[in-house]
C-alpha cells in the first residue's frame, strides 16, 4: 500500500514557489538575500566542504579495495536491472544534465584570463591555459563523481542488501547503532527514523528542494543555451516566447519519457544522447585543433594529478580563499545539493552488480569521459581565443550560453554544428531530467514493502507525481529566465548544498560501518527485487 508522505511532496512546492514570487515582487532584494547566505555558507564551511568532500575520495578508494568491494547489490542470486552500456549511459547522462555542455567552453575562458591573483600565473599566458585545464578536470571529473558515488552507495547496499525503506533515512538508520533481526541473514540496524517520521520528512524534504531548485536552475541554462542557438541559426530573438517554447517542448519531452518508465523513456533516451556525445567529439576531434586538444588536455591531467591533494584542501600556491569559494566550493556545494536525491535514482538501478562495479560505472568510466569531453571543447576554446576569435569577449558582452556557439564559427559547416548541438542539449537534459523526476516520484510516496521498478513505475500516484513536478520544474525555470534571471534559482539551490554536505557525511559514515563491522550482515544478505 502507498501513502503520499505530504510534508515532503508539498513543502519543497511551497518553498520554491515562493522564492520564484519573491524573485518576481523585488529581483534585487531576493538576490541580495540569496547571495548573501551563499556567500556566508562558503564562507564558513567552505573548509568543511573542501574537506569533506576529499574525503569522500578516500573512502570511495578505501571501498574499492576492502572486503566490501566484492559485494554483489542485492544479493548474490540478484540479477541486474539494466545492461552494462545501459547502466553507464543513464549514469552518465543523470549526473552531467547540461552543465558538461553549457561549461565545458565558457569556464576554461573565465580560469584563462582571470586566474587567481594570489598564484601570480599571468592572465593569457601558457601557465593560465594550464591552470584552466586543471582546474576543468578538478571542477568536473573525481571528486564530483565521489560526491554522488557515496550517497549512492550506501543507499544501494541499505534498500538491496539490508531491506530498509526508499528514503535518505535508511543508510542514515545505520549510523545509530541499534539493531534488530530482519531479512536477510544476521541482525541488521533498524530505521531508527522511520519514513513517515517528521525527522525523516524534514531530511528528504530539504534534499528534495535542493535538487528540484537546482534543476529548475539546470533547464533555465538548457532553455538559455537552446534558444540562443535556435537564435543564431534562425535569425530570430530570444525572447520570452522563444523561452516559453523551448521549455514547454523540454518538458513536454521529459514528461512523457518519464511517465513510460525506465526501460523505455530513459533507457532510450539515455542511449542516444551517449551516442550523440561520442559523434560530436569524434567529428570536432577531427577538424578542430587536434594537436592541441592532445597537448593541453595531456598536460592538464599531469596538473591535475600533482595538485590534487592541495587544491582538495584548500592549499598550496593555487589556494585562494576567494578564488576557491567562488569556483572550487561552489561547485562542491552545488553538486552536494543534487547528490542525496539522485543517489536514490543510482542506488535503485544498480542491483546486480558488485561494489567495485558500481564505483567502475558511477565514478571511473564517467570521470574518464569527462577528461575527454573537457580536452577537446577547452582545448578548443581556449586555441581558438588565443587565435583571434575573441570568445572571451562574446562571454563577456553575450553570456556563456552563446561561447559554443561562436566557437562553432570557425568549424566547416557551422550552421549543422549549431543545429546539432542544439538537439544534444535538448536531448541532454530531457534525459537527466526525466531520471531524476523517478527519483523525486518515490520519495514522495510512503511504501509498507519494497517494489520492483516495473510495479512502481505503474502506479497512478507515481504517474501523477511526475507529471506535477515536470510541469512545477517548467514554469519555475521558464519564469526566472524569462522575468528574474536563473542566477536566484540557481543561488536558491545551493542554500541546499549545506545541509546536504551533512546528509552525505553520515551517508558517508554508514558506508565505512557496513564495509568493516556490518559486512557480514551486507555480504550474506538475500537481496530485494
Amino acid at each position: 500500500m502507498t501513502h503520499l508522505r505530504r510534508t515532503v511532496t508539498f513543502a519543497p512546492m511551497a518553498l520554491l514557489l515562493l522564492g520564484v514570487a519573491a524573485s518576481l515582487v523585488n529581483l534585487d532584494a531576493f538576490l541580495a538575500a540569496v547571495t548573501g547566505a551563499n556567500t556566508w555558507i562558503l564562507r564558513y564551511f567552505g573548509t568543511l566542504f573542501n574537506w569533506g568532500s576529499f574525503g569522500f575520495v578516500l573512502t570511495i578508494v578505501w571501498v574499492w579495495f576492502s572486503p566490501l568491494g566484492k559485494v554483489r547489490i542485492g544479493g548474490e542470486a540478484a540479477v541486474p536491472i539494466l545492461s552494462r552500456w545501459n547502466w553507464f549511459t543513464i549514469t552518465l547522462c543523470t549526473t552531467i544534465a547540461i552543465g558538461i555542455l553549457f561549461w565545458a567552453t565558457a569556464e576554461p575562458l573565465y580560469h584563462f584570463h582571470e586566474p587567481p591573483a594570489i598564484s601570480g600565473i599571468e592572465p593569457a599566458s601558457d601557465g593560465a591555459r594550464r591552470f584552466a585545464m586543471s582546474s576543468l578536470f578538478m571542477h568536473w571529473t573525481i571528486t564530483p563523481y565521489a560526491i554522488y558515488t557515496v550517497p549512492s552507495l550506501a543507499f544501494a547496499l541499505a534498500y538491496y542488501n539490508l531491506g530498509l525503506g526508499y528514503s535518505l533515512s535508511a543508510p542514515l538508520s545505520l549510523t545509530f547503532g541499534k539493531h534488530r533481526s530482519g531479512k536477510g541473514s544476521g541482525d541488521y540496524p533498524s530505521c531508527d527514523i522511520p519514513s513517515g517520521a517528521w525527522s525523516s520528512s524534514v531530511v528528504d524534504a530539504v534534499a528534495l528542494f535542493a535538487l528540484v531548485a537546482g534543476m529548475s536552475a539546470s533547464l533555465g541554462v538548457g532553455i538559455l543555451s537552446i534558444s540562443s542557438g535556435l537564435a543564431s541559426t534562425f535569425g530570430v530573438t530570444a525572447g520570452a516566447g522563444l523561452l516559453a517554447l523551448v521549455a514547454a517542448a523540454i518538458v513536454g519531452a521529459f514528461m512523457v519519457s518519464s511517465v513510460s518508465g525506465l526501460m523505455r523513456g530513459i533507457r532510450i533516451l539515455s542511449d542516444w544522447n551517449v551516442r550523440f556525445f561520442l559523434l560530436l567529439c569524434a567529428v570536432l576531434f577531427v577538424v578542430g585543433p587536434t594537436t592541441k586538444m592532445l597537448s593541453f588536455g595531456a598536460q592538464g591531467v599531469v596538473d591535475f594529478a600533482s595538485e590534487f591533494l592541495p587544491r582538495s584542501l584548500g592549499q598550496g600556491a593555487l589556494g585562494d580563499a576567494a578564488w576557491s569559494r567562488d569556483w572550487t566550493t561552489f561547485y562542491w556545494a552545488n553538486w552536494l545539493a543534487w547528490a542525496p536525491i539522485t543517489a536514490l535514482f543510482l542506488g535503485r538501478i544498480a542491483r546486480g552488480y558488485t561494489v567495485r562495479q558500481f564505483i567502475t560505472f558511477n565514478l571511473v568510466l564517467p570521470s574518464s569521459f569527462a577528461i575527454v569531453w573537457m580536452s577537446i571543447f577547452g582545448a578548443s576554446a581556449i586555441e581558438y581565443d588565443q587565435a583571434g576569435m575573441s570568445l572571451y569577449s562574446v562571454l563577456q558582452e553575450t553570456g556563456p550560453e552563446s561561447v559554443i556557439y561562436a566557437l562553432f564559427e570557425a568549424l566547416p559547416l557551422p550552421g549543422v554544428w549549431s543545429a546539432a548541438f542544439v538537439l544534444l542539449s535538448f536531448v541532454c537534459f530531457v534525459t537527466a531530467a526525466d531520471s531524476n523526476t523517478e527519483a523525486i516520484s518515490g520519495l514522495c510516496q510512503r511504501e509498507d514493502a519494497h517494489m520492483s521498478l516495473s510495479e512502481e513505475e505503474t502506479r497512478p500516484i507515481t504517474l501523477r507525481l511526475k507529471i506535477v513536478w515536470a510541469s512545477l520544474i517548467g514554469v519555475t525555470a521558464w519564469i526566472m529566465v524569462s522575468f528574474s534571471g536563473v542566477d536566484g534559482v540557481r543561488m536558491l539551490s545551493n542554500l541546499g548544498g549545506l545541509p546536504a554536505l551533512f546528509i552525505v557525511m553520515l551517508m558517508n559514515v554508514a558506508l565505512i560501518i557496513m564495509g568493516t563491522k556490518k559486512f557480514a550482515d551486507v555480504k550474506n544478505a538475500v537481496g530485494r527485487s
